[in-house]
């Protein structure tokens, strides 16, 4: 069994067909998904498609590049929202300076908000980063210095380094599809030494889809053609990458294990 660690279902592209798309997945071999949120007024959304659907869990977060529409955002509404029994992330959270869609000021004062958050409950925490290592990484640190929280890099598509930072303070890396894209050269050679208790896969679907689906709509079933591909890196048995990527879920995710 594998685990779409990060989908969006009610994404266009998903959503229309979503009881079509989690049929697809779980033929393919896709056990259990995490239903991401980005938005406030995605949360009752992704809760309710959670509460609905066996394995099928829920984060409540805000994106950075939502940062501006939320920066009055509080603690307290998280942590409410956080107690769901379905709920078991805080995210996606993070800093996109890619982007700017959001002033980079308020984007890191949301980031301390979220990790707060995964603190007081224990909740994962999920990092969306681009082309923010430095404020990312310094943020994590000093936050970590305050007190532990669990966390992950979601989408890991940074530089080496970057990954060492983050595994040295304790997180995990999930690989999405883009892993699998013939210039991607520089992250398949971190995927193929990430340790093997750090792992993740994920697809991002709708977007991202992995080769041999590039161009088209990305559906968590094709976690495992990305789980294929990172298993040939790591040069193990793709069942054998399915089954520690699986208990690495269950041990960071812990309220989905109970």
């Amino acid at each position: 069994m594998l685990i779409d660690s990060h989908c969006h279902l009610e994404y266009k592209g998903l959503v229309e067909d979503q009881q079509g798309v989690l049929d697809r997945a779980r033929a393919a071999g896709i056990g259990g998904f995490l239903n991401i949120s980005t938005r406030q007024r995605e949360w009752d959304q992704v809760i309710a498609t959670a509460a609905r659907e066996e394995h099928v869990w829920a984060s409540v977060g805000i994106h950075p590049h939502e940062a501006d529409a939320h920066a009055d955002l509080g603690a307290a509404v998280l942590l409410e929202a956080a107690a769901h029994p379905k709920v078991i992330a805080i995210g996606e959270t993070g800093l996109d300076y890619f982007y700017d869609h959001s002033d980079r000021a308020t984007q890191q004062a949301l980031f301390r908000t979220h990790i707060a958050v995964a603190r007081e409950t224990g909740l994962p925490l999920i990092v969306h980063t681009r082309d923010a290592e430095e404020d990312t990484a310094r943020i994590i640190a000093e936050e970590a210095e305050q007190g532990a929280f669990p966390a992950l890099i979601h989408c890991f598509t940074a530089s080496a380094g970057f990954a060492r930072q983050m595994l040295d303070l304790g997180l995990t890396i999930s690989l999405s599809g883009i892993v699998t894209f013939k210039n991607a050269k520089d992250l398949q050679a971190i995927a193929a030494e990430l340790p093997e208790d750090r792992l993740l896969v994920e697809t991002d679907a709708p977007f991202l889809a992995p080769v041999p689906h590039r161009g088209q709509v990305c559906e968590p079933a094709f976690t495992a053609d990305t789980a294929r591909f990172v298993a040939g890196l790591r040069a193990v048995a793709p069942e054998a990458l399915a089954e520690v990527t699986t208990r690495n879920f269950f041990r960071l995710f812990t309220k989905a294990a109970a």
